[in-house]
């Protein structure tokens, strides 16, 4: 069974969702979670899990949840994956961990896409499933919001280090999201009745001390003027020594970041660009779009006159291509796993290449005497491969890599001198990529 993965595409937001509660590990595990799987089959509909993966993955059933439960139990406690085959797409970890103070049910989620809770029914029914959750199973803090909005806030470490993250955990409100379900420790913290006067949407009083507060109807608005409103009042209400005004100022600046970007990209780059941006985390992509429009490429400049070109300068022209040729399948040597096009030398290809140098960060990953001395040639030989197999070019070799040529018509192109520049740093890889200097080479081509 393939299951989707939400985390595969960043085209769209996702959900984010953490629970973090207790449990009774002395009560049997079919009774003690019999709360959580019947909130979980009636209310999540379209979002339902229909694949469950403990040591081996099964369709969802109650039975076969109870099979894979067994099986993946241990002294510690067990973990579960839900997920889904069609979408949305699903990922949802179930974690029970048997510690002696404090035995833990831990949920989290990533749903993909956040639209699936544009109408405020389903986000009722949402509501409804964390409600049951948070008062059969005490929370220290749960929450539920756009994933793209919630790596902006600083979430979770909110300017703390790793070290102090942990060892404090949910020491104070750091931030108010769309839905929040906060412990007795938070409740108490800020005052039980500040707390339960919160100006939002829903605030709840739970069994056993937590408070369920939701600042707006609906999780997808929550970039909307109104919904940042009601989230600022909220958060200011909650901590007093934060300004409504100065709280807003900075969620307006990340409905800013969010704002959908139409992309107007150099149409020569658009394969390449349009794969970066989907490659960088939800909460930049817009900001990177708006890069790309704004700073296009240089025109190549690694080429010459045809009658300007540097004459043959080698004792064996032919044994010099067949040593091109040598470096390029270098370059299909370091990349065929990862990258199969390669096998290829197609103008696709110089893409699949340009991406993955760029996503690795082979610039700035690797020490510069193996970018220099291994990588650069056999770059350069593979673009200069891809020229003459596809675009009808001619090798003309010189003892130098660098003044090393590719006549195609009336230019001649220097491949080797665009993969130093090309190779320089990961923004390079963009500025010079192997597919804008091809584009360039197609279209002045006889």
């Amino acid at each position: 069974m393939k299951v989707l993965d939400p985390y595969e595409s960043n085209a769209e937001d996702r959900l984010q969702f953490s629970f973090r509660g207790t449990f009774d590990p002395l009560e049997k595990a079919e009774r003690e979670l019999e709360v959580f799987l019947q909130a979980l089959e009636a209310s999540a509909g379209s979002w339902m899990p229909n694949v469950i993966h403990g040591k081996r993955k099964r369709r969802y059933s109650r039975s076969n949840f109870w099979k894979t439960f067994v099986e993946a139990s241990d002294e510690v406690g067990v973990t579960l994956g839900l997920y889904r085959t069609t979408w949305p797409a699903l990922d949802m970890t179930l974690s029970t961990w048997l510690s002696p103070n404090s035995p833990v049910l831990d949920v989290q989620f990533m749903l993909q896409p956040l639209s699936v809770f544009a109408e405020e029914a389903r986000c009722r029914d949402f509501i409804d499933m964390v409600r049951a959750w948070a008062s059969r199973y005490p929370v220290t803090y749960a929450v539920a919001h756009s994933h793209a909005d919630e790596q902006l806030s600083s979430a979770p470490n909110f300017g703390r280090d790793m070290r102090i993250t942990i060892q404090d955990r949910f020491d104070k409100i750091h931030g108010v999201y769309w839905l929040n379900v906060f412990g007795p420790a938070l409740v108490e913290s800020v005052g039980r009745e500040r707390m339960l006067s919160t100006p939002a949407h829903l605030v709840e009083e739970l069994p056993g001390g937590g408070i369920l507060l939701v600042t707006w109807p609906t999780a997808t608005d929550f970039a909307s003027e109104e919904s940042r409103q009601a989230q600022a009042r909220a958060l200011a209400h909650l901590r007093p020594d934060l300004d409504v005004d100065t709280v807003l100022i900075a969620l307006r600046d990340r409905s800013a970041t969010l704002a959908v970007v139409e992309p107007r990209f150099h149409p020569d780059l658009e394969p390449l660009l349009s794969r970066v941006a989907g490659a960088c985390i939800i909460s930049e992509r817009q900001r990177k779009i708006a890069e790309f429009n704004a700073s296009p490429p240089p025109e190549p400049e690694e080429w010459l006159p045809g009658d300007a070109a540097f004459p043959v300068d080698v004792h064996d022209p032919a044994d010099a291509r067949d040593h091109y040729a040598t470096l390029a399948e270098h370059l299909v040597a370091i990349l065929h796993t990862e990258v199969p096009s390669v096998f290829k030398t197609t103008p696709e290809s110089l893409t699949d290449v340009d991406f993955h140098l760029w996503y690795r960060n082979f610039p700035e990953t690797f020490e510069r005497w193996k970018i220099d001395e291994q990588l650069m040639p056999a770059v350069g030989a593979y673009l200069g491969e891809v020229l003459v197999q596809r675009l009808g070019g001619q090798w003309i070799p010189r003892k130098k890599l660098e003044e090393a040529q590719v006549r195609v018509g009336n230019r001649v192109w220097l491949p080797f001198v665009r993969a130093q520049r090309y190779l320089d740093s990961r923004h390079s890889l963009l500025d010079y990529s192997l597919t804008q200097l091809y584009r360039e080479v197609e279209r002045h081509r006889p």
